[in-house]
C-alpha cells in the first residue's frame, strides 16, 4: 500500500541546555513532530512531506537537510530570500520544562502567503495534517486562504486530519482563538483533539461532550486523548470505542506525547483501517515517547 501525507505547519529551531553553560541546538515543532513519527511508523510506500516557509539562511538550510535525512519530502518547502526560522529555548528548573520563543518574524508565517503553490501542493497529498498552532502563527488572511483550500480538499475526497492544540498566547484573543479552531475542525474529517485543552477553553465537562461538539461541527471521526485514561474515539458509523493509554513505569518528558500518538495512529490507520487498532499502536508509541528525553526519539529507541 502506498500514498502522500502531507503535513503543514512551523518547524523551529530548538535550543536545550546541554550542561556547563552549553546549548545543544535540535529542529521541532508540533506538525514537524507528528511528521517525524509518522514517517517512522508508516509503511515503506508511504511519503511523507512537510509544508512550511523557510528562508536562505544556513540555519534554514541545516533544517533542510535534517529533515531530508529523517526520510521527509521537502520539496513543498517555500524559501524566503532573507527569512530565517523561528527559535524557542528550554528552560528547566526542578525537572520541569518552560519555554522562550522568538518567532515573530519566522519565515514559516508565510506558508500559505502563496495560494497557487499552497494548493498545489494540498492536491499533490492524500492526507493532509494541520494544528492549531499552525493557523495561531499566519496572519489572518492567510489562515483564511489555507482553510478555505482545505475545506476544498475535503469537499474533494481528501482526508484532512487536525489536532486542535490550543495554545492561547499564540492568538490575538480567545473569541477569535475558539472560532479559528472551529472552522479548523469543520475543514477536517479527523479531529484528534487533547481532552484537557477542551475542557480547559471550550468548557467541555467531558470526552462525550467533546465528541459531541465536534460531531456537531461536520467532523466525521473523531479521537479524543485523555492522557493517562485513554483515548475515546468516534467514527462514522461505528459505535463508540475506548483504548487505555500504555502504562509506563516512570515519565522522563512529555514533550511530544500528543505529536507522536498522531503521527504513530495516521500511519497505522492509513496502513489497516482499523481505528481501535491504531490507538492502541499510538498508545505504545506514546508512552516510549515520555521515557525518554526530547521531542523526537529515534527508531533504535522507539522499536528497542
Amino acid at each position: 500500500m502506498s500514498g502522500h501525507l502531507l503535513s503543514i505547519g512551523e518547524c523551529m529551531v530548538e535550543l536545550s541546555q546541554a550542561g556547563d553553560g552549553l546549548l545543544r541546538k535540535g529542529f521541532a515543532g508540533d506538525t514537524f513532530n507528528t511528521a517525524w513519527y509518522a514517517r517512522l511508523c508508516a509503511a515503506p510506500g508511504w511519503q511523507v512531506d512537510y509544508l512550511t516557509a523557510l528562508g536562505d539562511d544556513q540555519t534554514s538550510q541545516d533544517m533542510l537537510g535534517f529533515m531530508a535525512h529523517a526520510g521527509i519530502g521537502t520539496d513543498a518547502i517555500r524559501r524566503l530570500p532573507g527569512r530565517m526560522p523561528g527559535l524557542y529555548m528550554i528552560h528547566l528548573k526542578d525537572g520541569e520544562r518552560s519555554f522562550s520563543y522568538w518567532r515573530e518574524t519566522a519565515a514559516a508565517r508565510q506558508l500559505a502567503a502563496n495560494g497557487d503553490h499552497l494548493r498545489r501542493a494540498l492536491e499533490s497529498a492524500d492526507l493532509l495534517y494541520f494544528s492549531g498552532i499552525t493557523l495561531a502563527i499566519l496572519p489572518d488572511a492567510d489562515a483564511e486562504t489555507l482553510l478555505s483550500e482545505l475545506r476544498r480538499a475535503k469537499a474533494a475526497g481528501k482526508r484532512v486530519a487536525f489536532d486542535p492544540n490550543i495554545r492561547p498566547r499564540l492568538w490575538k484573543d480567545r473569541a477569535r482563538m475558539l472560532s479559528v479552531i472551529s472552522e479548523g475542525a469543520r475543514a477536517s474529517t479527523l479531529v484528534l483533539p487533547s481532552f484537557d485543552d477542551e475542557a480547559q477553553h471550550f468548557g467541555d465537562a467531558s470526552v462525550a461532550a467533546t465528541l459531541d461538539r465536534y460531531t456537531g461541527l461536520g467532523v466525521a471521526d473523531i479521537v479524543v486523548k485523555d492522557g493517562p485514561n485513554g483515548a475515546t474515539l468516534r467514527f462514522a458509523g461505528r459505535e463508540d470505542m475506548h483504548v487505555p493509554a500504555t502504562m509506563v513505569e516512570r515519565i522522563v518528558d512529555t514533550t511530544s506525547a500528543g505529536d507522536s500518538f498522531n503521527g504513530a495512529f495516521l500511519a497505522h490507520y492509513l496502513e489497516h483501517g482499523d481505528p481501535a487498532a491504531a490507538a492502541a499502536f499510538a498508545a505504545g508509541i506514546a508512552a516510549r515517547v515520555i521515557g525518554e528525553h526530547g521531542a523526537l526519539i529515534p527508531r533504535e529507541k522507539l522499536f528497542a
